[in-house]
C-alpha cells in the first residue's frame, strides 16, 4: 500500500499541472477548490481568528447587521451603515488575507461582506414608513460617496499592453469590470477601446480582427534622420481612429457610462501632465488624447490634441502646447482619479517591462505592493539625479533628467497588481505590431493571470457595485415618480 502522504502530494502535483492547463475561468476555479481542500486552505478560511485583521469587531458588526436586517429595523440599519461601513474596516482588505487561500479568505469576511450587500439591497427594494424614497436615495449617495469606488488602470509597455486585453476579457465575463478606468501609452489603446462600446460590443474585442493594431510602420532613414524620431505618426493616428472613431469624451461617457481617463505629458517646461477625461476635456477629441498618450519620445512625434467647438467642428485645443507618453508623468493616475471620481480602490494591470521584474518578485516574497530592493533603488536613483541636476543645464540635461526622475517617483502598484510574467525577449519587441497569434497569445495569457486575482477583486468591489447598482435603481424609479422632489435631511436614530 502507498505511503498516504506521498500519495497526497503526487495528487497535489497532479492537479497543480491541471490548474496551469486550464482552458477557461470555470475549469481553473474548480481545481483550485479542489487544491484550497487538499493544501488545508479550507481549514484556514473556517477559522475565523487571525492576527491580521480585527476578527472581533467584523463578528460583531455582523451580528449587529443581520439582527436589524432581520427585525426589519430600516433606520437604524441605515443609520449603523452610514456610521460604520468602510471599505478596510477591521484591515479586512489585508493582502495577506488574500495570499494564504486559492480562491476567496477568511469565511468571516465573506460572510460580513455577503450581509453588507444584503442589507444594502433590503433598504433600496423595501419599502418602509420611517425610511422613505427621500431618505433612501440621500442615504445611498452619502454612504456611497463615504464608501469610495474601484478603478482599472492600464500601464504602458508598448506592445506588451496588448496583455490588458485579456485582463478586460476576464473581468468583463465575470461582470467585474469598474466603470472607472485609465490607460497610459499602450493601456491607453485597450481604455478608449473600451470606453466607445457598450456591454455587448465589448465580447467582439477579443476575436481576431477585433482591433486593428497595425500601429507602428518605420519611417526611413532620411526621414527619421530629419525629423527625430524612428515611427509614422500617421499610421498610428489611422490605427487609432479604426479602433476609437471621433469620438469626445462626453460623447463616449453619454453613450456607455464609463469613466476613461487617458494620460498625456508635456512636450515643454513648465507644464504638468494632464488626465483628460469627460471632466476635464470633454470635448478632446479621444483619438488624439491616445495618440498623445503613445508618443513615446524619439519613437513618435508630439502631438497638439484636437477638440470639439459649440458647433460640433473639429479645431485645435490649446494649440501652442504639443503633448507625449503618459507613462512620463502618471503611469498609474491614482491621486487624480481619487479626487476626480472618489476612487479609494485600485486594480493595476501593470506591463511596463522595468515594472513588471519588481512585481514578480514582490509576488513570490509576498511581501506586499514591493519588495525594499524596489524601493532602494527608487530613492537612489532619484538621489542620483536630483545631484546630477545640479551641474547640468537646466534647459538641456537638466530637463530630460527631470523626466526621469518622474518616471522613478511613481508609483507602479495598485491594491491588486495583475502582470504577465517577465520575458527578455519580448522588450525587443515592445514596438512591433503583433500577428492575430500574438495578441490571442497576450489575450490567454492575460486572462491567466487574472483568473487567481478574481475572487479577491470580487469580494472587494462588491460593496461599491451593490452601491452602483442601487443607485441605478433608485434614479430610474425617481424618473418615474416624474420631477425629483427636495431632499430631507438624513433623520438620526432615536
Amino acid at each position: 500500500m502507498k505511503n498516504p502522504p506521498r500519495l497526497a502530494r503526487r495528487i497535489v502535483r497532479d492537479r497543480l499541472r491541471d490548474l496551469a492547463a486550464a482552458p477557461d475561468y470555470r475549469s481553473w476555479r474548480e481545481i483550485a477548490t479542489e487544491l484550497d481542500h487538499l493544501e488545508g486552505g479550507d481549514a484556514w478560511k473556517q477559522d475565523d481568528t487571525s492576527d491580521d485583521y480585527d476578527y472581533l469587531l467584523i463578528q460583531e458588526r455582523l451580528r449587529q447587521m443581520r439582527a436589524l436586517r432581520k427585525r426589519g429595523d430600516a433606520r437604524q440599519l441605515a443609520f449603523d451603515l452610514y456610521e460604520g461601513l468602510h471599505g478596510n474596516l477591521g484591515n479586512i482588505s489585508n493582502p495577506t488575507l488574500y495570499g494564504v487561500a486559492r480562491l476567496g479568505t477568511k469565511r468571516l469576511i465573506e460572510e460580513y461582506i455577503a450581509e453588507v450587500a444584503r442589507c444594502l439591497d433590503f433598504l433600496c427594494a423595501g419599502d418602509f414608513p420611517d425610511f422613505g424614497f427621500d431618505d433612501k436615495i440621500q442615504f445611498f449617495k452619502r454612504t456611497a460617496t463615504t464608501f469610495g469606488r474601484s478603478a482599472l488602470m492600464l500601464s504602458g509597455g508598448g506592445t506588451l499592453g496588448m496583455f490588458h486585453l485579456g485582463v478586460i476579457k476576464a473581468l468583463h465575463s465575470e461582470r467585474l469590470l469598474p466603470r472607472v478606468l485609465s490607460g497610459a501609452s499602450a493601456g491607453s489603446i485597450i481604455a478608449s477601446a473600451v470606453a466607445v462600446r457598450s456591454d455587448d460590443e465589448i465580447s467582439a474585442m477579443f476575436a481576431p480582427g477585433g482591433l486593428n493594431l497595425e500601429a507602428f510602420q518605420a519611417l526611413g532613414w532620411r526621414e527619421m534622420m530629419r525629423k527625430g524620431f524612428v515611427m509614422d505618426g500617421a499610421q498610428l493616428e489611422r490605427c487609432l481612429a479604426a479602433n476609437i472613431g471621433d469620438d469626445t469624451f462626453v460623447d463616449a461617457f453619454e453613450r456607455t457610462r464609463r469613466i476613461v481617463s487617458i494620460t498625456v505629458s508635456p512636450a515643454e517646461a513648465h507644464q504638468q501632465g494632464r488626465l483628460l477625461n469627460y471632466l476635464t476635456a470633454p470635448h478632446v477629441l479621444m483619438r488624439k488624447a491616445v495618440l498623445a498618450s503613445c508618443a513615446v519620445p524619439g519613437i513618435f512625434p508630439p502631438v497638439q490634441l484636437e477638440a470639439r467647438d459649440y458647433e460640433r467642428r473639429v479645431v485645435p485645443y490649446l494649440p501652442s502646447k504639443r503633448w507625449i507618453d503618459g507613462t512620463l508623468s502618471s503611469d498609474l493616475p491614482m491621486l487624480r482619479l481619487a479626487r476626480l471620481h472618489n476612487v479609494n480602490h485600485y486594480i493595476a494591470s501593470q506591463t511596463n517591462p522595468h515594472i513588471v521584474p519588481l512585481l514578480a518578485k514582490a509576488e513570490l516574497e509576498r511581501r506586499g505592493l514591493a519588495p525594499l530592493a524596489a524601493d532602494l533603488i527608487k530613492q537612489g536613483g532619484s538621489g542620483a539625479l536630483r545631484l546630477a541636476r545640479k551641474h547640468l543645464d537646466p534647459y538641456a540635461s537638466g530637463r530630460l533628467l527631470g523626466k526621469v526622475d518622474n518616471i522613478l517617483q511613481q508609483r507602479y502598484s495598485g491594491d491588486v497588481n495583475i502582470f504577465p510574467a517577465p520575458s527578455h525577449r519580448r522588450i525587443l519587441r515592445l514596438f512591433s505590431n503583433p500577428s492575430h497569434d500574438d495578441i490571442q497569445h497576450y489575450i490567454v495569457e492575460g486572462e491567466r493571470a487574472t483568473w487567481p486575482k478574481l475572487e479577491r477583486i470580487r469580494l472587494q468591489t462588491r460593496i461599491s457595485r451593490t452601491f452602483e447598482d442601487c443607485l441605478v435603481l433608485l434614479k430610474q424609479r425617481e424618473h418615474a415618480l416624474g420631477k425629483p422632489r427636495p431632499r430631507k435631511p438624513l433623520r438620526t436614530a432615536g
